[in-house]
């Protein structure tokens, strides 16, 4: 290790930083100052990567957990190499840069995941480690190892007070995840105080009980951060945490150390800072030795990238059946999943859970990196895979991941499963848990993450548990993130639709509403219509055998009850089924009103849940049969017929039109 270049890249990366908080008046200069020194060792020495192919399978990933810190991360990308201009640093938070205020996945070259929300990235790196942890057992050959890389999270005292990293840690511990190496910015600071103001507790001690190895360093002492870096990648068994303290804000010494540098509070230093620091009046300074360094650096890595793909060249030869799955799972290559799964029976009445079940099963075959999670649920959320397998210490090729009572934890490992982009992920829990996983579920949204979430006991049909179990607003709220398919299927079949539209779709993540009681299997409709509907989001139901009078909206469980009530209304009524009106939104005008005539005006909808989402489709003029208020405790057929889910209220409504 060159310390006296790295140091000098340390001084470097602190400028930029400087730089570029203070030419946008905005940002967090507290971290980048804090641990340029941990990015000097990691980006100028210790980390496994190839800034000329930021996609390279075996590199190290890292994740920088504490997302306001992003100037940290875009200062080490640019210094390593990777296609991070200076321009885009000079543009720091500005319109339409790649150097947004918090990393994003997709926007940056070698961003591996969105972080900002204190503590996701901690739980992503878990993620991605048993992603790699599984890539490793599938497809690594005694003869040939093209998986040996590690996990390397960037976390601060924030982001390990958020209790999604707490339960993420706590699995990781219990999974033994050996290439998993967190460093914690310990610099003893939030933002609105010390940090001895609202906390007390041995981190370290918390870490050891979960089963991590733990180690205690200087963050400013290279030697200590290359040392125990090193040593973390030979013990096995156990997860890493890296305690290392820091001073916030170091280089600022009218901030430093103290909550004022968290912010841009050091900003009006910078001048004063920068002198100290010994760098010149050039904003923006790179030291020409620091720039060389890092392109003789950037040569060696692709070296080291080139040996490797000399061996996966081996491996593929070697292994052609495991080379062209693994390809089918990074290019996301999906089958025709409809065609996999046979077509129940005409009087099949069970619960669109045990349907999708049931469709799992062949559907896993067809895709053999499908990999499928429950939060403790698996004999209720019925996705296990069978055959599978279960993803232990002991086990890394399992299929099934239990997940334990941690939802939330669940759906950001789900988002580092996405991001490593290998596997195809699924996560389940009941559906009004949905909120405790909610902010991982608004990152996958926002990352375009293909996310599956199989969330079941859909609405107050939950019956006896009662009203904390009831969904009623959980649907809506869960329509109303940008990006996220939310699919509520009505049968057996419109289930095979929604679970093969779930894994066919690849630019974002889809949520599907499952319902815990037996539904009829609707076959006055085909079969194609019900499972090819879904995909386009809505379809007709049923078609009016006389002049249209009047269309009746509805999905799920409740899409029964309004054929009932068309069928007592008459001929000149339409039903429309709309299991994800996401896909329906994404239709073209010529199919919307195809569907949904513009000349109708007479419209009516029911669904188990809040009456808002129904408003833009059924209009003024329409009325919506819906629960705007909290369920009850009693049998789930006693709780519809009270709370109004019936053919009787829809004919009222619609004859009151």
């Amino acid at each position: 290790m060159n310390k006296d270049i790295l140091q000098l890249a340390a001084r470097d990366a602190r400028g930029l930083a400087i730089d570029a908080v203070t030419a946008c008046k905005s940002g967090h200069l507290g971290l980048p100052l804090g641990s340029a020194d941990i990015g000097a060792v990691l980006f100028g020495e210790a980390l496994q990567i190839d800034p000329s192919n930021p996609r390279w399978l075996n590199r190290d990933r890292f994740i920088l957990s504490a997302g306001h810190g992003s100037m940290f991360l875009y200062a080490w990308l640019h210094l390593s190499g990777f296609d991070l201009p200076l321009d885009e640093l000079k543009k720091f938070r500005q319109l339409h840069s790649i150097t947004p205020g918090h990393p994003e996945f997709h926007e940056t070259p070698g961003v591996e995941a969105t972080t900002g929300p204190l503590g996701q990235g901690v739980a992503n790196g878990v993620g991605f480690a048993m992603s790699q942890k599984m890539a490793a057992a599938h497809f690594n050959t005694p003869q040939h190892t093209i998986f040996n890389n590690h996990v390397v999270v960037l976390c601060g005292d924030g982001c390990l007070q958020e209790g999604v990293s707490g339960e993420a840690s706590s699995l990781a511990g219990h999974l033994g995840l050996d290439n998993l190496i967190v460093f914690f910015d310990s610099n003893n600071v939030t933002l609105d105080a010390m940090l001895n103001v609202s906390q007390s507790e041995d981190v370290g001690a918390r870490y050891a009980a979960y089963g991590w190895h733990v180690q205690m360093i200087d963050g400013h002492n290279l030697d200590e951060i290359l040392a125990a870096f090193n040593k973390a990648k030979s013990i096995k068994g156990k997860p890493h945490m890296i305690i290392c303290k820091t001073i916030i804000g170091k280089g600022i010494p009218q901030v430093e150390g103290t909550n004022k540098a968290h912010g841009e509070a050091g900003v009006k230093f910078s001048d004063e800072a920068r002198k100290g620091l010994g760098l010149p009046d050039e904003k923006f300074f790179i030291s020409p030795e620091v720039a060389s360094y890092f392109t003789d650096l950037k040569a060696k890595r692709a070296e080291a990238h080139a040996a490797w793909q000399n061996e996966f060249a081996a491996w593929s030869a070697a292994n052609v059946e495991l080379a062209a799955l693994l390809a089918g799972g990074i290019n996301q290559t999906i089958p025709d999943l409809l065609s996999a799964v046979p077509v129940f029976k005409e009087d099949e009445s069970i619960a669109t859970r045990k349907a999708g079940s049931i469709a799992l099963q062949p559907i896993s075959k067809a895709m053999p990196l499908l990999v499928s999670g429950s939060a403790d649920l698996f004999g209720s959320t019925l996705n296990y895979i069978e055959g599978g397998g279960d993803f232990t210490s002991q086990n890394n090729e399992g299929r099934n991941i239990h997940f334990g009572i941690r939802e939330h934890a669940m759906c950001a490992i789900l988002n580092g499963y996405a991001y490593d982009g290998i596997f195809r992920i699924a996560g389940a829990t009941f559906l009004v848990f949905s909120d405790y996983g909610r902010p991982s579920i608004r990152v996958a949204a926002l990352s375009k993450l293909p996310t599956t979430y199989i969330f079941t006991h859909d609405s107050v049909a939950v019956g006896e548990d009662g009203p904390t179990h009831e969904p009623v607003e959980t649907v809506a709220a869960l329509r109303a993130i940008p990006g996220l398919d939310v699919i509520r299927p009505a049968d057996p079949e419109e289930t095979v639709g929604a679970f093969a539209a779930a894994l066919e779709r690849t630019d974002g993540p889809t949520l599907l509403a499952l319902c815990r009681q037996n539904v009829p299997n609707l076959k006055e409709i085909p079969v194609d219509v019900r499972r090819n509907g879904v995909f386009r989001g809505a379809y007709v139901a049923r078609k009016e055998s006389a002049p249209l009078e009047m269309i009746i909206l509805s999905c799920g469980s409740e899409l029964s009850v309004a054929l009932e009530a068309a069928t007592l209304l008459g001929a000149g009524v339409r039903v429309v089924s709309m299991p994800c009106m996401e896909r329906f939104d994404r239709q073209d005008a010529a199919y919307k009103e195809e569907i949904l005539p513009s000349a109708c005006r007479k419209r009516v909808s029911i669904e188990a849940g809040i009456s808002e989402p129904w408003f833009r489709f059924v209009g003024l003029d329409g009325k919506t049969v819906a629960i705007d208020r909290f369920g009850l405790s009693a049998p789930g057929a006693t709780v519809l017929k009270e709370l109004g889910m019936t053919a009787e209220a829809v004919v009222n409504a619609a004859r009151s039109l």
